[in-house]
């Protein structure tokens, strides 16, 4: 490992591969790994670590948080939160305090509350969802119907199963809970247990017949 350099309160494991643009600010304790590229107006908090292959452009970033691998414009990032890795923050993304943004989750123009997680390959636009919510692995915010782009309100303490697509304009009450595999096109109360899908049909041994054809 290379001797580690400081600069404005940061240090760099490889400061070379890095390129930091003079806007760019640092808090205290700050932890920049190889290969991150910052840009524009950029304020890094306190005892951040950004993991390597970032690029972060016009963001504000407060304490403790963890960046890995992902691409952030524009955005604000709580305290506490974890983003990445290959997640995406797309302009005016908020995400609050104590999140986790995980692995292949885009968010474009979306508040996320405190405590929620979306923890792997999600697509969330237009939204606010709020606190201590699971967004499920696959859930798609349908934002976009062709001509107009519409709002999805998401309440508090809410689950949002697994490859589930909400389709805007849509209010989902606090601690509504959405089944896996569900597609949702109606506002729903709290406490609303929600749940959509085809029962399958099996048909015993005719994949013998199918695959042989």
């Amino acid at each position: 490992m290379q001797k580690l350099q400081n600069a404005q309160g940061a240090t760099f494991l490889n400061k070379k591969s890095c390129r930091i643009d003079k806007t760019v600010s640092f808090g205290k304790n700050v932890i920049i790994h190889e290969n991150n590229i910052i840009l524009g107006n950029t304020h890094i908090g306190d005892n951040v670590v950004l993991k390597p292959n970032n690029i972060i452009n016009n963001c504000q970033i407060y304490e403790h948080s963890c960046i890995e691998q992902s691409n952030l414009c524009d955005s604000i990032i709580g305290k506490n939160c974890s983003i990445g890795p290959f997640a995406r923050l797309r302009p005016n993304s908020k995400i609050e305090d104590d999140c986790k943004i995980g692995n292949f989750v885009e968010i474009k123009n979306s508040t996320i509350g405190e405590g929620t997680k979306a923890s792997h390959l999600a697509y969330i636009g237009d939204a606010h969802i709020g606190k201590n919510c699971n967004i499920g692995c696959g859930v798609i915010f349908a934002n976009y119907n062709g001509r107009t782009k519409n709002k999805i309100s998401i309440g508090d303490n809410c689950f949002i199963g697994s490859n589930c697509n909400l389709i805007a304009p849509l209010n989902v009450a606090s601690n509504t809970y959405i089944c896996a595999g569900t597609t949702v096109t109606e506002d729903t109360n709290e406490y609303d247990f929600v749940i959509g899908r085809v029962r399958p049909s099996i048909k015993p041994e005719r994949a013998k017949k199918y695959l042989k054809e």
